[in-house]
């Protein structure tokens, strides 16, 4: 039986993630329009871990301390092309923060970023200062938010952001100001890859990860693969890594991979490419407005009527539009909350749920991981908040969150991962509870940075999953 014989994309947001997008920068990530949510119920009470006391007139502080309040930027969709993920970062950046502080910030248990855009928390001893600010997934408008943060609001630290082509412009920024930048959720390779400088780091996952996950799921039932891409560096950067990892894994693509505009609204000439070939499931890489019209083509030219489509498994809010007639299937994904049992997962699943009224989503996980990551470098640094030496803290540090152990690799930047493998139970769960648990992975992606960079690799594999 072909496991996804529906209207779904393979989210790899995101930047697709998976990695991602705008009107004037490639999708990296699927585009739709941000809900409004509201809380559901009352305010819960407050994290069971107690604030640190302050110090009293007779005893030295003790813990985290910091001369001076920490200031840090967030940077998101709040009203462009990807804000449905731009909600899950606003939402768990704030709990991660409270969950390593152990009380409420100063806006209280809801942040509404309509009305306002800037929350202060307490860890132990030091005061943490969160700017937000939209960048609607443009690049201009992240380069030149990025700028604003840093010298007007003065932030040591940089989170962000939705899109991966914008994550590319952040990058830029975060390096010439030598301000360390946590990248949530963007996954395009690039970003720690062609793309890396010391001064980026990541919580999300990158396409190689994804593509690793799900192909020790789709190889167990199809060996002939055909993929088609968005023609950019994501696009091609995702084929390259399911080329790869599928491979591995016993698969063999009967074709070239193919690559069409970003831009594309007509596919039949690509799908009259891929139904003349004896694939038995063709992968999709795409995002944005160009999805239905690939779908309608693949319909169109019979293609869905003879081959599987290989397609990661996405957030909540779509899974019932383009799973509905695949219950029963088999695939990965980076995060449901459902898969993760320990206690930072269980604080993220009560409060999105109690105060959000929703259920943590795909990319909750990285929202609250670059919150404590946050925490865990001012810790390692004693609040000292040099770029420099936060950036050798940070380099090869591990801290525990939602998904688990989160360890990020000194060589590249990289945050291995718990990542997952789910099977569809149903698509009508009211608490989006869709899943019946298979499996956890933890892909371990090659080493990308450039050739220029290749030493700091050591003896990661470099290029491709197996060096060669």
């Amino acid at each position: 039986m072909k496991i996804f014989r529906t209207l779904t994309f393979l989210f790899v947001a995101l930047s697709l993630v998976l990695s991602a997008c705008s009107t004037s920068t490639p999708p990296t990530e699927a585009a739709t329009t941000a809900p409004t949510i509201a809380p559901t119920q009352a305010p819960i009470e407050a994290p069971t871990a107690a604030p640190t006391s302050g110090p009293t007139a007779t005893s030295a502080p003790t813990g985290l301390t910091c001369t001076d309040p920490v200031k840090v930027g967030l940077i998101t969709d709040a009203s462009g092309a990807l804000a449905i993920y731009g909600a899950h970062i606003l939402r768990s950046f704030m709990l991660g923060m409270e969950y390593a502080a152990g009380k409420e910030g100063s806006v209280g248990p809801v942040f509404d970023f309509k009305s306002t855009q800037e929350n202060t928390f307490k860890v132990e001893n030091c005061e943490i200062q969160v700017f937000v600010r939209d960048d609607a997934s443009n690049a201009q408008n992240t380069a030149t938010i990025a700028r604003e943060l840093i010298d007007v609001q003065k932030v040591k630290f940089l989170v962000g952001t939705a899109s991966s082509a914008a994550t590319a412009t952040l990058q830029g920024v975060a390096l010439e100001s030598k301000v360390p930048l946590i990248v949530a959720p963007a996954a395009a390779n690039d970003i720690t890859g062609a793309s890396f400088n010391e001064f980026t780091f990541r919580t999300s996952r990158n396409n190689y990860q994804d593509a690793i996950n799900e192909c020790s799921a789709l190889t167990k039932q199809y060996k002939k693969l055909v993929q088609i891409a968005p023609d950019y560096a994501f696009g091609r950067g995702s084929a390259a890594a399911f080329r790869d990892a599928c491979t591995l894994d016993g698969a063999t693509f009967v074709a070239d991979d193919i690559f069409a505009p970003t831009t594309t609204t007509e596919f039949t000439t690509y799908m009259d490419q891929i139904a003349n070939t004896n694939a038995e499931a063709f992968i999709v890489t795409w995002a944005g407005a160009g999805f239905p019209a690939l779908i309608k083509a693949a319909k169109d030219q019979g293609v869905l009527d003879k081959m599987a489509l290989g397609a990661t498994f996405i957030d909540n809010v779509l899974m019932p539009t383009f799973f509905a007639n695949a219950v029963g299937s088999t695939a990965g994904i980076l995060y449901h909350y459902s898969a993760p049992k320990n206690a930072v997962n269980d604080f993220l699943v009560k409060n999105d749920k109690d105060r959000y009224g929703v259920m943590p989503d795909l990319f909750d996980a990285d929202g609250m991981n670059a919150a404590l990551m946050v925490v865990a470098a001012l810790k390692k640094t004693n609040g000292d908040v040099n770029g420099d030496t936060l950036v050798k803290a940070m380099e090869g540090m591990s801290f525990d969150g939602p998904k688990g152990k989160i360890e990020v690799r000194p060589e590249d930047h990289v945050a291995i991962q718990d990542m997952y493998i789910l099977k569809l139970a149903n698509v009508t769960d009211k608490n989006a509870n869709f899943y019946d648990y298979v499996n956890t992975t933890r892909p371990i992606p090659p080493c990308l940075l450039p050739e220029a960079l290749k030493a700091r690799c050591g003896s990661l594999p470099y290029g491709n999953l197996t060096g060669k």
